[in-house]
């Protein structure tokens, strides 16, 4: 044995264990040549050999590790391991025994690629057995059933030698009746990191905290002062909840040294939330609001506020822009930077609003990482002077045997910060079994620290993680990288400070040409019609908000659904990422079209000259100005529009009125001449649909008007005729009341008559106004002004 440990490069315990299967297999040799000389006929009730078993065989007998702790021992440490057995095969399985085998020095890292690749190989080598007192017997294992297990050993007892990482087996070993000999039936292996003692360079880790989510708000609003946000469903209220995804972000974060990583457009939909909201479909609750999950959106937030206190804090651009698609897609679409621009600029002040920590906006993440030439140019068009890559698509330097330091200059005053593609995808997956998270956490824990034994050299890694992880997926990390900031390898630090420090000469600087770029991933880019789509909606809201009194109401949701109309989230969801923008888009026509010219009838004019109203109907809520109405004539020779072909009238109506107004024409000739009203904003673009009508001109000729005086005439003399004949009338009666009184004068017993009778002189009363009679009607109206009504006539609905 002490011949053993002088074997160079070979540690005693290696040793050891290298000269016991050495003298296995020479000890087993002659049991081998003898069955070769077996003949191939078995006599009867002999045992046939199995089939032989495929390159890669998981065995009949399932074995997970569902638990190792601790994740990284040290000397003094206990390890534990815990999982299940169970039997996938037809036969019973006796005489079963789990036990613990401890495999070769992990010293690069593609080996332990390979190992995780083949975990449950049961044909693959296996390091020797740890002694047999530490392992457990499972006397009968039936069909189907799992049977739990737990081993613990000492750490001093597993013979662990060189730091490094080993390959940890678990195995069982038993009988089945058609193999009646003990034999491995199961298999799975994993990984021990093993360094006891503090290393004397550590690496510096950035582990990216990521709180994003899909697209849930709308560019819709509700009609009353606080413009109630509408979502297009309810699934953020989920998610927040206690035990959702993004709780679960929260509550794991707040203990970790991470850099929180936030799309502003999160905290905000969250915010929005804290209020009143709406959600299509669904109906007010007990307390009459509409999306009645306020409590909650508040508690999420303050434990946000909690969380990042003391952290790094990133913005992305408002809505985590595709920085890929804009740069393969966008950039060819006029217009499609500016909203990039847009989302990088109100990002910073979402964030400290809300969280009330200053954060950076210095980083740009495209998806998985993926650079090109044009990729980095959209990064850094808003802003940015970092970009966050991957090694997995940029090169790591020709001839290097370490992984070198995260930042790389690449030209123009930007760094690529190239995070491990390893150490970034290692919980990918289903992480909802136990077994599953366990492997993750092991293998990122291997990674790193055979990573951190390649050289000496002061290096700062980071590690970017799928954008939105699951819940599951969150609390693999959150254990991943709790064992590694308590490891001796490895110490956190921020991403700011990872981006500043010293470039390895020996790194590639290269960015990846276009062609390298990942077709999986461009398959999944937004496609041109996208930002087609997002430029045209644009443009109408340009034509719109000039006419609005309260631009605000209208441009700042409309401005952010288009932000979000370009989210990295909408990948692999083309459908419904053209539901989305096509809906941002319909409800800017809808409200568009609630500003309009009421349709007009045919009119007619009976004369040279009339005015003609247009009514104007804003049924928005908020007022509208710098609106122009221009009426024209399509012809002119014959219907004039205030002496000209058309005129023009400032309109302004406020939010839920209409508004006449109205217009001066003459007439030059008989028939039928089109007209056409249509609003103006005052840069001269045309505002909604025309409205086209018909006036019909009816001309009065000189024979109509020797009617109209013979008809006049013909009243003049008959009211004449009827004064004269009333006069006559009036003079006869007079006479017979004078002779009347003359006969009473001379009546010597009626002394009272010679007072009545009036004298000579008297005569009509020279006041009385012979042309007003009693039977004369008197007129009911005031004469009605034939001017025009003036333009700011307002007609309430």
């Amino acid at each position: 044995m002490a011949e053993a440990a002088d074997f160079q490069g070979t540690s005693p315990s290696p040793a050891r264990r290298w000269l016991r299967r050495t003298g296995a297999l020479l000890a087993g040799a002659p049991l081998v040549a003898g069955l070769l000389q077996l003949p191939a006929a078995s006599p009867a009730g002999a045992a046939v050999p199995a089939a032989p078993r495929a390159a890669s065989d998981d065995g009949s007998v399932a074995v997970s590790v569902d638990s190792l702790t601790p994740s990284a021992p040290t000397e003094d440490d206990t390890v534990t391991v815990s999982g299940t057995v169970t039997n996938k095969g037809k036969r019973t399985v006796t005489d079963a025994s789990v036990g613990l085998r401890v495999g070769p020095l992990l010293d690069t890292r593609s080996s332990i690629d390979r190992v995780a690749k083949n975990a449950g190989d049961v044909d693959s080598p296996l390091g020797a057995e740890i002694d047999g007192k530490y392992s457990e017997k499972f006397p009968k294992l039936t069909p189907g059933v799992s049977q739990p297990y737990s081993i613990s050993v000492p750490a001093n007892a597993l013979d662990l030698g060189d730091d490094g990482v080993y390959e940890l087996a678990v195995s069982l070993a038993g009988e089945t009746s058609d193999e009646p000999w003990e034999h491995t039936l199961g298999v799975r292996r994993t990984f021990l990191p093993w360094q006891p003692e503090d290393a004397g360079t550590r690496t510096k880790t950035t582990f990216m905290w990521p709180l994003i989510s899909t697209v849930h708000m709308t560019a819709e609003t509700g009609s009353d002062e606080e413009q109630t946000p509408v979502f297009h469903d309810d699934e953020l209220a989920a998610e927040i909840s206690p035990g959702g995804r993004l709780d679960r972000m929260v509550a794991l974060g707040k203990d970790l040294d991470v850099t929180w990583v936030i799309d502003p457009d999160l905290l905000a939909s969250v915010e929005a939330m804290t209020t009143r909201y709406e959600v299509p479909g669904e109906t007010a609750d007990d307390n009459n609001v509409v999306g009645g999950h306020q409590a909650v959106a508040k508690r999420w937030l303050t434990e946000v506020q909690k969380a990042v206190t003391d952290k790094e804090v990133v913005a992305l651009p408002f809505g985590d822009p595709d920085l890929a698609s804009l740069a393969h897609r966008g950039t060819s679409v006029t217009g499609s930077l500016r909203h990039l621009r847009e989302a990088t600029d109100v990002a910073a002040g979402t964030v400290e609003s809300i969280l009330h920590v200053k954060p950076t906006t210095d980083f740009a993440w495209p998806v998985e990482g993926a650079v090109d030439p044009s990729v980095i140019k959209v990064s850094t068009s808003a802003g940015a002077d970092k970009v966050i890559a991957r090694s997995d698509t940029f090169e790591e330097g020709r001839d290097l045997t370490y992984t070198p330091t995260a930042p790389r200059p690449i030209g123009g005053g930007t760094t690529a910060v190239v995070a491990d593609g390893r150490l970034s995808t290692a919980f990918r997956g289903d992480m909802t079994k136990a077994s599953t998270s366990t492997q993750a956490v092991q293998r990122f824990l291997a990674q790193s620290l055979t990573l951190a034994l390649q050289t000496d050299r002061p290096r700062s890694v980071v590690v970017a993680p799928q954008r939105t992880p699951s819940a599951t997926q969150a609390q693999t990390m959150a254990e991943a990288i709790s064992a590694l900031q308590d490891s001796t390898w490895s110490q956190p630090q921020d991403l700011t400070a990872a981006a500043k420090s010293k470039p390895d000469p020996a790194a590639g600087t290269d960015v990846p040409s276009a062609s390298s770029y990942p077709s999986s991933l461009r398959r999944q880019e937004l496609p041109k019609s996208a930002f087609e789509q997002i430029a045209r909606t644009q443009d109408k809201l340009d034509r719109f908000k000039v006419i609005l009194s309260d631009q605000s109401r209208v441009v700042t949701p409309f401005g952010r659904a288009l932000n979000r109309g370009m989210a990295a989230s909408w990948r692999g969801r083309p459908e419904e990422a053209a539901i989305y923008r096509s809906g941002v888009e319909s409800y800017l026509d809808g409200l568009s079209g609630q500003v309009r010219l009421i349709e007009k009838s045919e009119t007619k004019l009976s004369g040279r000259s009339a005015t003609i109203p247009v009514t104007v109907q804003n049924n928005l809520v908020q007022g509208v100005e710098h609106l122009v109405l221009r009426l024209s004539s399509t012809n002119p020779t014959r219907l004039e529009i205030d002496g000209n072909a058309y005129e023009e009238q400032p309109v302004a109506v406020s939010g839920g009125h209409s508004q006449s107004v109205k217009f001066t024409t003459s007439a030059n000739a008989n028939g039928r001449a089109t007209v056409v009203a249509q609003l103006y904003t005052q840069d001269g673009r045309p505002y909604g649909q025309p409205v086209t009508f018909d006036v019909k001109v009816t001309e009065i000729t000189a024979t109509v008007m020797l009617v109209i005086g013979g008809g006049v005439l013909l009243l003049v003399l008959a009211g004449f005729r009827m004064y004269t004949q009333r006069k006559h009338a009036a003079a006869r009666e007079a006479e017979e009341q004078d002779e009347a009184a003359d006969e009473d004068a001379d009546d010597p017993k009626n002394p009272e008559a010679s007072e009545r009778r009036p004298t000579q002189e008297s005569g009509p009363d020279p006041h009385e106004d012979a042309s007003e009679q009693p039977s004369d009607p008197a007129p009911d109206t005031a004469p009605e002004s034939a001017d025009p009504s003036g333009t700011g006539e307002r007609v309430d609905r």
